[in-house]
């Protein structure tokens, strides 16, 4: 494709957008404001259009987001859009103007300008599949989900810990604790000491079924009935009521972040297995349907968008970054990167750790060598992000004697 010698830039808004459109020497070629419906944005390939716009050579385009339906629609036309940072915007913006002075249509050009002078420095949006997109859409929903989960059960066990600590020392042996189903019928049946107190082992055998208890029942309605008698520090009898139908209010909000991270686990799981990059990425150690699922949301499935996997390992936030002044050599973890992308690598390095004899080999050498648990963790995920942009470029699935050859005969360490 030859180089572009038009540029547009959107300053995009919620409910409106300003259009600049110049030449390859910064001279305004067209300006214009369009609403955010599809009247709009025919009016914009309108003006794209009188000004060379064809699917040979479309007009580039900046904004200052990726998302929402004028930048799908964008990208849709097959023509190369930008997501410009804002804050890069406001740098720009001062190379034009001193006074500081700012309108929706300087950002505008200062975002075409952008493009004309300096569009090998920013990164255009991938040209994903469809399918690649729709496992994005569903793996940041299930990941929010499963934040917002996290969220309301921390709320709620800082809630109880003011009143009602017997139930969090019932049920806190648990591994998952107040998102066990057992934890959330018990609580919605006793949310304060006196009802949890006066539960017989009818009932509690009854709320363990209905939880879908199956094994040692009996022990557990024992072991309920006595730890729900232990004397306690109580609230003064009305406030302890009130805060107990506060804690049904909260419970009613991790159940729906409950519900919502489980449904949209299993359909992030069902467009994640039907992509064709799902063989690749599954095959690696640590990684699930569901944190397979991520890792292609944030990766995609154009494979033009990392040239080599140092980009890749950027992205991610896995390789470090060194920061070098006369004497002074500083390196230090990267903190600009995808936050989405840095938080399913801390999982899978963890979760290769047991599935994998290199993984916990390359572990233990960073320990030696004096990196804390975090460096060696993350360290261990640049090289499994390394592996995977390799096996990705070459549609070759994950082997084990490849990727860590010094450690291809050593054995697993035992589960205890």
């Amino acid at each position: 494709m030859d180089q572009p010698t038009v540029f547009c830039g959107i300053d995009w808004a919620s409910d409106h957008h300003d259009i600049a459109v110049i030449d390859d020497t910064g001279a305004l070629l067209a300006r214009a404001r369009i609403d955010d419906t599809a009247a709009g944005l025919a009016q914009l390939l309108q003006v794209l259009a009188e000004h060379g716009d064809c699917a040979e050579q479309p007009i580039p385009v900046a904004i200052e987001t990726s998302r929402g339906l004028l930048v799908a629609c964008l990208r849709a036309t097959g023509r190369r859009v930008y997501a410009i940072n804002p804050m890069a915007v406001a740098r720009y913006r001062e190379r034009h103007t001193l006074t500081r002075k700012k309108s929706d249509h300087l950002d505008a050009m200062t975002l075409a300008n952008i493009l004309r002078t300096d569009s090998a420095a920013h990164r255009q949006l991938p040209t994903d599949t469809e399918l690649a997109q729709a496992v994005a859409v569903l793996a940041r929903a299930q990941q929010d989900a499963v934040w917002d989960r996290t969220q309301a059960g921390n709320k709620l066990c800082s809630h109880l810990r003011e009143y009602f600590p017997g139930y969090l020392a019932a049920v806190g042996v648990r591994r998952e604790g107040v998102f066990h189903p057992i934890a959330r019928v018990l609580l919605a049946a006793a949310p304060t000491p006196e009802q949890a107190a006066k539960l017989t082992r009818a009932q509690l055998r009854s709320l363990l079924k209905q939880a879908g208890r199956k094994n040692t029942i009996d022990a557990e309605v024992q072991r309920l009935h006595n730890a729900f008698r232990v004397p306690q520090m109580r609230q003064l009898p009305l406030v302890e009521q009130a805060m107990g139908r506060q804690s049904l209010a909260l419970l009613r909000q991790m159940e729906a972040a409950c519900v919502s991270a489980d449904d949209l686990a299993d359909a992030s799981t069902q467009a994640f297995e039907a992509h064709p990059d799902a063989e690749i990425i599954a095959s690696f150690p640590g990684l699930g349907a569901v944190s397979g699922a991520r890792v292609l949301a944030e990766l995609g499935d154009d494979r033009s968008r990392f040239t080599d996997a140092r980009g890749l390992k950027a992205y991610a936030g896995a390789a470090p970054v060194t920061r070098a002044s006369g004497k002074s050599r500083a390196v230090l973890a990267r903190r600009v990167k995808n936050q989405r992308l840095a938080a399913v690598g801390y999982v899978w390095a963890f979760a290769a750790l047991t599935h994998s004899t290199g993984a916990r080999a390359h572990y233990d050498r960073r320990r030696q060598a004096g990196d804390r648990h975090t460096a060696a963790q993350r360290n261990l995920f640049n090289r499994m992000i390394g592996c995977l942009h390799h096996c990705l470029s070459n549609r070759i699935t994950f082997n084990e004697t490849v990727a860590f050859p010094d450690a291809a005969n050593q054995r697993l360490p035992s589960a205890a």
